[in-house]
């Protein structure tokens, strides 16, 4: 697969953006870089040429760092295994501010006592923050595995909650 490429430049760092014409199809922190060349080879990668999937990926990018919690969609394209995907579409739907343990989202799955399937599928999302993998926490809320990092996890649910705070009139929002 070819893939056209871009770059945001965040408050953590660039993030790599690659998109085909079908939508995004991954979102990498330059920690990451060794996961990309992996799966997206420099001959598989081309300079955006026009595809519309960039700046809406940018523009998502911004409203998110803002702290717009009326994010613009992205159309998404990654490329997973059935039960991966099933995954990453329930992490698109941990709220904003919020997070879920591995376990939950086994549940969620119908497949209890699957918490490690579970998390090798949120380890392999390939769109960070798009599929909000780092509202992912273990067992009693606890701060595990980002392939972006630990503290970019943090300062990324530190964020979220910050903007539903200030969105809500300064009411709490839900918390490790």
């Amino acid at each position: 697969m070819h893939v056209q490429c871009g770059r945001f430049q965040s408050p953590l760092g660039p993030i790599h953006l690659l998109a085909c014409p079908d939508g995004l199809v991954a979102a990498f922190f330059d920690t990451q870089v060794a996961d990309m060349e992996r799966r997206f080879p420099p001959e598989t990668r081309q300079p955006s040429n026009g595809n519309p999937w960039l700046p809406a990926a940018e523009e998502f990018l911004s409203c998110y760092f803002e702290g717009n919690s009326a994010l613009p969609k992205v159309a998404q394209a990654p490329n997973g295994t059935p039960f991966q995907e099933r995954v990453w579409r329930l992490l698109e739907a941990i709220p904003l501010g919020e997070t879920r343990a591995y376990g939950a989202l086994a549940d969620a799955l119908g497949r209890p006592g699957a918490g490690r399937a579970v998390g090798a599928a949120v380890g392999r999302n390939p769109l960070s923050i798009f599929v909000p993998c780092h509202r992912v926490v273990g067992a009693a809320g606890k701060l595990t595995g980002y392939a972006g990092g630990i503290e970019r996890k943090r300062f990324l649910l530190q964020h979220e909650r910050a903007a539903v705070r200030r969105q809500s009139g300064g009411a709490s929002a839900v918390g490790l």
